[in-house]
Protein backbone atom coordinates (compact mmCIF):
# COMPACT_ATOMS: atom_id res chain seq x y z
CA UNK A 1 0.00 0.00 0.00
CA UNK A 2 2.91 2.69 0.61
CA UNK A 3 4.58 1.91 -2.58
CA UNK A 4 1.43 2.51 -4.63
CA UNK A 5 0.93 5.55 -2.54
CA UNK A 6 4.09 6.55 -3.27
CA UNK A 7 3.44 6.00 -6.94
CA UNK A 8 0.45 7.85 -6.93
CA UNK A 9 1.85 11.26 -5.46
CA UNK A 10 5.02 10.90 -8.36
CA UNK A 11 2.24 10.48 -10.85
CA UNK A 12 -0.07 13.15 -9.99
CA UNK A 13 2.04 16.05 -7.24
CA UNK A 14 5.15 16.07 -8.96
CA UNK A 15 5.03 14.92 -12.79
CA UNK A 16 4.33 17.87 -14.58
CA UNK A 17 0.51 18.39 -15.46
CA UNK A 18 1.29 19.05 -18.90
CA UNK A 19 2.67 15.74 -19.46
CA UNK A 20 -0.81 14.28 -18.28
CA UNK A 21 -3.11 16.37 -20.63
CA UNK A 22 -5.00 14.72 -23.32
CA UNK A 23 -5.99 16.04 -27.08
CA UNK A 24 -6.04 19.77 -27.34
CA UNK A 25 -7.87 20.95 -30.81
CA UNK A 26 -8.35 24.56 -32.28
CA UNK A 27 -9.14 26.01 -35.92
CA UNK A 28 -6.73 27.93 -37.14
CA UNK A 29 -7.74 30.84 -39.78
CA UNK A 30 -7.79 28.95 -42.49
CA UNK A 31 -10.51 27.39 -41.25
CA UNK A 32 -8.51 23.71 -40.71
CA UNK A 33 -9.28 21.59 -37.23
CA UNK A 34 -5.66 20.87 -35.60
CA UNK A 35 -5.13 18.61 -33.12
CA UNK A 36 -2.25 17.67 -30.82
CA UNK A 37 -2.71 14.54 -29.23
CA UNK A 38 -1.48 16.94 -25.61
CA UNK A 39 -0.74 20.94 -25.58
CA UNK A 40 2.52 21.59 -27.62
CA UNK A 41 5.70 22.00 -25.74
CA UNK A 42 8.09 22.56 -28.69
CA UNK A 43 6.88 25.40 -30.63
CA UNK A 44 8.28 27.57 -33.78
CA UNK A 45 6.99 30.73 -34.86
CA UNK A 46 7.11 31.84 -38.52
CA UNK A 47 6.65 35.37 -37.96
CA UNK A 48 7.41 38.30 -35.52
CA UNK A 49 3.36 38.60 -34.96
CA UNK A 50 2.91 35.37 -34.29
CA UNK A 51 5.88 35.22 -31.58
CA UNK A 52 4.44 38.17 -29.65
CA UNK A 53 0.69 36.22 -29.96
CA UNK A 54 2.13 33.23 -28.41
CA UNK A 55 3.82 35.65 -25.41
CA UNK A 56 0.75 37.42 -25.35
CA UNK A 57 -1.20 33.84 -25.10
CA UNK A 58 1.13 32.41 -22.41
CA UNK A 59 2.74 30.24 -24.23
CA UNK A 60 6.05 32.45 -24.26
CA UNK A 61 8.24 29.71 -22.87
CA UNK A 62 7.02 26.96 -24.99
CA UNK A 63 8.82 28.70 -28.45
CA UNK A 64 11.92 27.13 -29.48
CA UNK A 65 12.19 28.77 -32.86
CA UNK A 66 11.47 32.21 -34.14
CA UNK A 67 12.14 34.12 -37.70
CA UNK A 68 13.93 37.61 -38.03
CA UNK A 69 12.75 40.24 -36.49
CA UNK A 70 10.84 38.70 -33.38
CA UNK A 71 12.03 41.18 -30.86
CA UNK A 72 8.99 41.62 -28.88
CA UNK A 73 9.08 41.13 -25.91
CA UNK A 74 12.49 41.13 -25.07
CA UNK A 75 12.71 37.50 -24.44
CA UNK A 76 11.58 36.87 -28.05
CA UNK A 77 15.56 38.18 -28.49
CA UNK A 78 17.25 34.86 -26.92
CA UNK A 79 15.41 32.17 -28.94
CA UNK A 80 17.13 30.26 -31.77
CA UNK A 81 16.39 32.09 -35.00
CA UNK A 82 15.93 29.95 -37.89
CA UNK A 83 15.90 31.95 -40.71
CA UNK A 84 12.97 34.91 -42.13
CA UNK A 85 9.76 34.27 -43.13
CA UNK A 86 10.60 33.77 -46.39
CA UNK A 87 13.75 31.62 -46.34
CA UNK A 88 14.04 28.95 -43.32
CA UNK A 89 16.81 26.74 -42.30
CA UNK A 90 15.19 23.70 -42.49
CA UNK A 91 18.22 21.91 -40.69
CA UNK A 92 17.61 24.03 -37.39
CA UNK A 93 13.95 23.59 -37.50
CA UNK A 94 14.38 19.70 -38.08
CA UNK A 95 16.75 19.53 -35.00
CA UNK A 96 14.33 21.72 -33.00
CA UNK A 97 11.35 18.78 -33.39
CA UNK A 98 8.67 21.34 -32.85
CA UNK A 99 5.09 19.92 -32.13
CA UNK A 100 3.66 22.69 -33.49
CA UNK A 101 4.43 25.65 -36.35
CA UNK A 102 2.53 28.69 -36.40
CA UNK A 103 3.05 30.19 -40.10
CA UNK A 104 1.55 33.43 -41.19
CA UNK A 105 -0.81 32.85 -43.98
CA UNK A 106 -0.58 35.70 -45.93
CA UNK A 107 3.22 36.37 -45.60
CA UNK A 108 5.15 32.97 -45.71
CA UNK A 109 5.31 31.46 -49.09
CA UNK A 110 2.94 29.03 -49.53
CA UNK A 111 6.01 26.52 -51.07
CA UNK A 112 7.76 27.09 -47.43
CA UNK A 113 4.58 26.26 -45.63
CA UNK A 114 4.00 22.93 -47.71
CA UNK A 115 7.86 21.66 -46.81
CA UNK A 116 7.21 21.76 -43.10
CA UNK A 117 4.08 19.84 -43.78
CA UNK A 118 6.31 17.57 -45.93
CA UNK A 119 8.48 16.93 -43.00
CA UNK A 120 5.43 16.02 -40.78
CA UNK A 121 4.81 18.88 -38.61
CA UNK A 122 1.70 20.00 -37.44
CA UNK A 123 0.85 23.82 -38.98
CA UNK A 124 -1.49 26.14 -37.55
CA UNK A 125 -1.95 29.02 -40.11
CA UNK A 126 -2.67 32.57 -38.55
CA UNK A 127 -3.83 35.63 -40.32
CA UNK A 128 -6.47 37.63 -38.66
CA UNK A 129 -8.26 39.88 -41.05
CA UNK A 130 -10.95 41.45 -38.52
CA UNK A 131 -9.55 42.91 -35.45
CA UNK A 132 -11.79 40.66 -33.34
CA UNK A 133 -9.72 37.63 -35.11
CA UNK A 134 -6.70 38.36 -32.72
CA UNK A 135 -8.37 37.58 -29.75
CA UNK A 136 -9.64 34.69 -31.18
CA UNK A 137 -6.25 33.48 -32.32
CA UNK A 138 -4.70 33.89 -28.51
CA UNK A 139 -7.52 31.61 -27.78
CA UNK A 140 -6.83 29.10 -30.45
CA UNK A 141 -3.07 29.42 -29.43
CA UNK A 142 -3.60 29.31 -25.54
CA UNK A 143 -5.76 25.42 -26.19
CA UNK A 144 -2.81 24.11 -28.34
CA UNK A 145 -0.27 25.49 -25.90
CA UNK A 146 -2.26 24.53 -22.74
CA UNK A 147 -1.96 28.69 -21.68
CA UNK A 148 -5.76 28.64 -21.65
CA UNK A 149 -6.46 31.10 -18.63
CA UNK A 150 -3.44 33.43 -19.75
CA UNK A 151 -4.78 33.42 -23.46
CA UNK A 152 -8.60 34.41 -22.61
CA UNK A 153 -7.67 36.83 -20.12
CA UNK A 154 -5.69 38.78 -22.91
CA UNK A 155 -8.47 37.80 -25.53
CA UNK A 156 -11.29 39.21 -22.91
CA UNK A 157 -9.37 42.46 -22.38
CA UNK A 158 -8.40 42.93 -25.96
CA UNK A 159 -12.08 42.51 -26.62
CA UNK A 160 -13.12 45.29 -24.17
CA UNK A 161 -10.34 47.65 -25.56
CA UNK A 162 -11.74 47.06 -29.18
CA UNK A 163 -15.18 47.83 -27.82
CA UNK A 164 -14.32 50.90 -25.70
CA UNK A 165 -12.49 52.44 -28.73
CA UNK A 166 -15.64 51.36 -31.52
CA UNK A 167 -18.06 53.24 -29.12
CA UNK A 168 -16.23 56.07 -28.76
CA UNK A 169 -15.77 56.99 -32.51
CA UNK A 170 -19.25 55.46 -33.61
CA UNK A 171 -20.94 58.06 -35.85
CA UNK A 172 -18.40 60.38 -36.26
CA UNK A 173 -17.87 61.93 -39.72
CA UNK A 174 -15.65 60.54 -42.47
CA UNK A 175 -12.03 61.12 -43.10
CA UNK A 176 -10.44 60.03 -46.24
CA UNK A 177 -6.88 57.94 -45.56
CA UNK A 178 -3.96 57.02 -47.24
CA UNK A 179 -1.83 54.83 -45.52
CA UNK A 180 1.81 54.11 -46.73
CA UNK A 181 3.64 50.44 -45.59
CA UNK A 182 6.94 51.56 -48.22
CA UNK A 183 8.09 54.10 -50.47
CA UNK A 184 9.68 52.60 -53.35
CA UNK A 185 8.00 51.65 -54.45
CA UNK A 186 4.97 53.23 -53.22
CA UNK A 187 2.48 51.04 -51.34
CA UNK A 188 -0.42 50.54 -49.33
CA UNK A 189 -2.97 48.57 -48.12
CA UNK A 190 -6.37 47.16 -49.56
CA UNK A 191 -10.02 47.08 -47.39
CA UNK A 192 -9.27 43.44 -46.63
CA UNK A 193 -6.08 44.45 -44.31
CA UNK A 194 -6.12 44.54 -40.97
CA UNK A 195 -4.71 48.03 -41.02
CA UNK A 196 -8.07 49.20 -42.99
CA UNK A 197 -10.45 47.91 -40.45
CA UNK A 198 -8.11 50.14 -37.67
CA UNK A 199 -9.24 52.94 -39.90
CA UNK A 200 -12.90 52.04 -39.90
CA UNK A 201 -12.69 52.03 -36.57
CA UNK A 202 -11.68 55.33 -35.89
CA UNK A 203 -14.54 56.90 -38.81
CA UNK A 204 -11.45 57.32 -41.65
CA UNK A 205 -11.73 55.68 -45.03
CA UNK A 206 -9.10 54.15 -47.16
CA UNK A 207 -8.65 55.82 -50.05
CA UNK A 208 -7.59 52.24 -51.85
CA UNK A 209 -9.35 49.81 -50.00
CA UNK A 210 -11.07 48.49 -53.44
CA UNK A 211 -7.85 47.23 -54.87
CA UNK A 212 -7.86 43.58 -55.29
CA UNK A 213 -4.38 43.36 -53.64
CA UNK A 214 -3.87 43.13 -49.67
CA UNK A 215 -0.65 45.27 -50.24
CA UNK A 216 -1.05 47.02 -53.75
CA UNK A 217 1.55 49.01 -54.86
CA UNK A 218 0.10 52.59 -56.33
CA UNK A 219 1.62 55.63 -58.30
CA UNK A 220 1.68 58.98 -56.88
CA UNK A 221 -0.77 60.32 -59.37
CA UNK A 222 -3.41 57.68 -58.04
CA UNK A 223 -2.63 59.39 -54.37
CA UNK A 224 -3.48 62.77 -56.00
CA UNK A 225 -6.39 62.23 -57.58
CA UNK A 226 -8.23 60.13 -54.47
CA UNK A 227 -6.45 63.65 -52.58
CA UNK A 228 -6.83 62.18 -49.21
CA UNK A 229 -7.40 64.18 -45.75
CA UNK A 230 -5.09 62.43 -43.90
CA UNK A 231 -1.27 60.29 -44.59
CA UNK A 232 -0.55 57.71 -42.20
CA UNK A 233 3.07 56.06 -42.38
CA UNK A 234 4.32 52.89 -41.40
CA UNK A 235 7.17 51.31 -42.79
CA UNK A 236 10.98 50.73 -41.46
CA UNK A 237 11.80 53.51 -38.34
CA UNK A 238 14.65 54.45 -40.09
CA UNK A 239 13.18 55.67 -42.95
CA UNK A 240 10.13 56.71 -41.56
CA UNK A 241 11.20 60.66 -41.68
CA UNK A 242 12.82 60.72 -45.01
CA UNK A 243 9.37 59.31 -46.12
CA UNK A 244 7.38 62.38 -44.04
CA UNK A 245 9.80 64.92 -45.85
CA UNK A 246 8.95 63.26 -49.06
CA UNK A 247 4.99 64.29 -48.57
CA UNK A 248 5.79 67.85 -47.68
CA UNK A 249 6.41 68.62 -51.28
CA UNK A 250 2.88 67.43 -52.60
CA UNK A 251 0.96 71.03 -50.61
CA UNK A 252 -1.77 70.48 -53.38
CA UNK A 253 -2.64 67.41 -51.63
CA UNK A 254 -5.47 68.08 -48.70
CA UNK A 255 -3.66 65.96 -46.36
CA UNK A 256 -0.19 68.24 -46.42
CA UNK A 257 -1.79 71.30 -47.49
CA UNK A 258 -3.42 71.12 -43.38
CA UNK A 259 -0.33 69.03 -41.92
CA UNK A 260 -2.04 66.48 -41.26
CA UNK A 261 0.89 63.72 -42.69
CA UNK A 262 1.33 61.13 -39.69
CA UNK A 263 3.83 58.83 -38.59
CA UNK A 264 2.86 55.76 -36.26
CA UNK A 265 5.76 52.82 -35.67
CA UNK A 266 4.83 49.99 -37.25
CA UNK A 267 5.43 47.51 -34.42
CA UNK A 268 1.89 48.82 -33.05
CA UNK A 269 0.24 49.04 -36.05
CA UNK A 270 1.51 46.64 -38.35
CA UNK A 271 1.79 43.89 -36.55
CA UNK A 272 -1.63 41.48 -35.93
CA UNK A 273 -1.04 41.67 -31.85
CA UNK A 274 -3.04 43.02 -29.28
CA UNK A 275 -0.57 46.44 -29.21
CA UNK A 276 -2.73 47.08 -32.76
CA UNK A 277 -4.80 48.65 -29.51
CA UNK A 278 -2.16 51.10 -28.98
CA UNK A 279 -2.26 51.61 -32.61
CA UNK A 280 -5.38 52.54 -33.23
CA UNK A 281 -5.24 54.88 -29.96
CA UNK A 282 -3.20 56.56 -32.38
CA UNK A 283 -4.76 56.37 -35.74
CA UNK A 284 -8.16 57.28 -33.75
CA UNK A 285 -6.42 60.37 -32.29
CA UNK A 286 -4.78 61.74 -35.38
CA UNK A 287 -8.06 61.49 -37.26
CA UNK A 288 -9.99 63.30 -34.76
CA UNK A 289 -7.73 65.87 -35.16
CA UNK A 290 -7.96 66.07 -38.81
CA UNK A 291 -11.91 66.16 -38.56
CA UNK A 292 -11.55 68.79 -36.24
CA UNK A 293 -9.95 70.49 -38.90
CA UNK A 294 -12.14 69.51 -41.41
CA UNK A 295 -15.23 71.13 -39.85
CA UNK A 296 -13.50 74.27 -38.72
CA UNK A 297 -12.94 74.59 -42.60
CA UNK A 298 -16.74 73.89 -43.33
CA UNK A 299 -17.77 76.51 -41.00
CA UNK A 300 -15.70 78.77 -42.20
CA UNK A 301 -16.70 77.79 -45.81
CA UNK A 302 -20.25 78.44 -44.95
CA UNK A 303 -19.77 81.89 -42.75
CA UNK A 304 -18.34 83.10 -46.18
CA UNK A 305 -20.90 82.33 -48.22
CA UNK A 306 -23.36 84.21 -46.50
Amino acid sequence: MLISRTLFYLLFCVLPLQSLAGPVTAIDDAGQTITLDHPAQRIVSMAPHITEMLFAAGAGDKVVGVVEYSDYPDAAKKITNIGSATQLDLEILLALKPDLVVVWDSGNPKALVGKIEALGFTVFRSEPRQLGDIATNLEALGVLAGSEETARQAATIFRQQLQDLRQQYVGQSTVRVFYQIWHQPLMTINGQHLISKVIELCGGENIFAELSSLAPQVSLEAVLVENPHAIVIGGIQDDRKKWLQYWLKWDSIAAVKQGSVFVIHPDIIQRHTPRIIQGAQQMCTYLNQVRRNLDVDRMEGANNQH
